[in-house]
C-alpha cells in the first residue's frame, strides 16, 4: 500500500507542480496569475482526445496540434483577460480569468457532452507487476517529464537569449522597456508558456482520470495552492511543493478514504501556510503593467 502510495503521489504531485509552474511564471514577470489555469489542463485532454480518438489521428501528432491550441487559448486569456485590466490599474483581472475559464468549461461541456471519456494509451493499458504492485508505464513517464520540464524552464530563464529578458523584465520592468524589451510581448508569452505546461499535464493524467469538461477544476484549485506553498516566486519551490502535496493526497486516499483526502490535504495547506506566509520558499512581486 505504501507503495502503491508513492507512486501515484508522485504522478499526481508532478502534475500539480506543472500546472503551477505556469502561475509562477506569469505571475514572476507580470504579478499576476491565470485562474483559467485549470482550463487549460481541460483543453489540452479534450483536444487532444477529439483529435486521437475522434478523428483519428496518431498521437504523436494529436498531442502537440492540442498543446498549441492551449498556446493560443493562454494568449487570448492574457490579451483578453489581463492586459486590458492590468493597463487600467485595477485587478479586475482576477474576476475575469475565472469567468473566462467558466466560459470555455460550459462552450466545451456544450460541443464534448459530460459524459467523461477515456483517453486511450499504450501506456496506461497493461501495468507493470514489480512484486505484489502493478505500475504503469505512465506512472512512472509522468514524474520524468515533470521534472525534465522544470529544469527546461529553470536552464530557459538562465540560459537563453529570453530568459535574459524575462529576468530583466521581472527585475527591472521600466530599465527593460528603455533596452528595447518589449515586455508586454514577454507577458503574453509567458501566458501561452503556462497554458501550454497545464496541457501537458492534461494530456499526460487524461489516460489514468479520463476526459471531462470539469477535469480542470480540482487541478487547477490544487495547483494554485501548491503554488502558494511552494512560493509564486520561486519555480524549484514550487515543483517541491506538488510533490508534497501530491504524496500528502495520495497516503490520505489510501489509508483514510477518498472522502478524507481533500480536508486532509488542504488542512494541511492552511498550517503550513500559516507558518510561512509567503509560501515556504517564497518572496513577493508587485503587479507590472
Amino acid at each position: 500500500m505504501l507503495a502503491t502510495a508513492l507512486v501515484s503521489g508522485l504522478g499526481l504531485g508532478s502534475i500539480y507542480g506543472l500546472i503551477a509552474l505556469g502561475f509562477t511564471l506569469t505571475f514572476a514577470v507580470s504579478g499576476t496569475v491565470n485562474f483559467a489555469q485549470g482550463s487549460s489542463v481541460m483543453l489540452g485532454a479534450v483536444i487532444c482526445h477529439a483529435l486521437a480518438v475522434g478523428m483519428h489521428w496518431p498521437m504523436i501528432a494529436a498531442a502537440p496540434a492540442a498543446l498549441a491550441a492551449c498556446a493560443i487559448w493562454g494568449l487570448i486569456v492574457e490579451r483578453i483577460a489581463v492586459r486590458p485590466f492590468v493597463t487600467r490599474g485595477t485587478n479586475s483581472w482576477l474576476m475575469a480569468t475565472v469567468a473566462l475559464g467558466i466560459v470555455l468549461d460550459n462552450l466545451v461541456m456544450v460541443l464534448f457532452g459530460k459524459e467523461p471519456r477515456a483517453l486511450p494509451s499504450v501506456l496506461a493499458d497493461e501495468p507493470w507487476v514489480i512484486g505484489k504492485i502493478g505500475i504503469f508505464p505512465l506512472q512512472l513517464l509522468i514524474p520524468a517529464v515533470g521534472l525534465g520540464l522544470a529544469l527546461l524552464v529553470h536552464a530557459g530563464m538562465h540560459r537563453t537569449g529570453l530568459g535574459l529578458k524575462l529576468r530583466a523584465a521581472v527585475d527591472h520592468p521600466d530599465a527593460a522597456r528603455l533596452m528595447s524589451i518589449d515586455v508586454t510581448m514577454l507577458i503574453a508569452v509567458t501566458y501561452a508558456a503556462a497554458a501550454l505546461l497545464a496541457g501537458i499535464g492534461g494530456i499526460l493524467i487524461a489516460p489514468l482520470y479520463n476526459v471531462a469538461y470539469d477535469m480542470g477544476t480540482l487541478f487547477g484549485i490544487k495547483a494554485f495552492a501548491v503554488a502558494i506553498l511552494g512560493g509564486l516566486t520561486n519555480p524549484w519551490g514550487v515543483v517541491v511543493a506538488g510533490l508534497a502535496y501530491g504524496l500528502v493526497e495520495a497516503c490520505a486516499t489510501t489509508w483514510l478514504g477518498s472522502s478524507s483526502t481533500q480536508i486532509v490535504t488542504f488542512t494541511a495547506v492552511i498550517a503550513a501556510l500559516a507558518l510561512a506566509p509567503s509560501g515556504l520558499f517564497g518572496g513577493r512581486t508587485k503587479v507590472r503593467v
